[in-house]
């Protein structure tokens, strides 16, 4: 599905959010400098966006992983010019390093997306050095009764029909409502964070809570 969608995905995504979706980003790096990383993981790095945020914080390297061969394609034309960034392909579940390899791990949008969300934050809490941070920006349910009603109409009827059009894939944009629905999001999304290992959790609600971001500590 991502692969089918690749080529449309950034104009989409900033088409939808109306540029929204890149303040979200660089609240995540804003909050990311606060514990000055020099190696970055970012998983489900899709088209790198969070990767090519992150290097305002001048790190010595940021790796991108992500199991889409297309979307990485993307992301590959976008970063030929920006030596700090290496992305690979890679399985999330399963990520190729090391025990204790990052100083801080970041995923934007893509942890809904994991088949065993648990494993995935396990192994994000493996690769991380002690006391690093992984820093998670995803969709959440707002919980003002207004706000939650135009979310959901213009997710679940205006965005499928328009994201059909554009990137020709039907299942794309009527599975983003769907996997957003039943991601567990707020405290379960926070016990998951626990169960996998990571302390000193942190939750930053953003724009009426549509997204969210969670950070914690190995």
């Amino acid at each position: 599905m991502f692969n089918n969608v690749a080529g449309t995905y950034d104009f989409l995504n900033h088409f939808f959010s109306m540029g929204i979706d890149k303040l979200w980003r660089r609240k995540l790096v804003q909050l990311m400098g606060k514990t000055s990383p020099k190696i970055i993981l970012d998983v489900a790095t899709g088209t790198a966006d969070l990767a090519i945020a992150e290097t305002k914080l001048n790190p010595e390297k940021i790796i991108g992983v992500d199991i889409s061969e297309n979307m990485l394609a993307v992301g590959k034309e976008k970063t030929k010019n920006i030596p700090t960034i290496e992305l690979k392909l890679a399985d999330g579940e399963h990520l190729p390093f090391e025990n204790d390899s990052f100083d801080a791990v970041s995923i934007a949008f893509g942890i809904r997306n994991f088949e065993n969300v648990l494993a995935g934050l396990g192994e994000m809490h493996r690769v991380l050095k002690i006391g690093g941070k992984v820093f998670v920006l995803e969709f959440s349910k707002p919980t003002n009764w207004l706000v939650k009603k135009l979310y959901y109409f213009y997710f679940c009827n205006v965005l499928p029909f328009v994201g059909k059009l554009v990137s020709k894939d039907a299942r794309a944009y009527s599975y983003l409502p769907e996997s957003v629905r039943i991601f567990p999001d707020g405290k379960k999304f926070v016990e998951l964070l626990q169960y996998a290992g990571f302390k000193k959790i942190e939750c930053k609600q953003l724009t009426f809570g549509i997204s969210t971001i969670y950070i914690a500590e190995k």
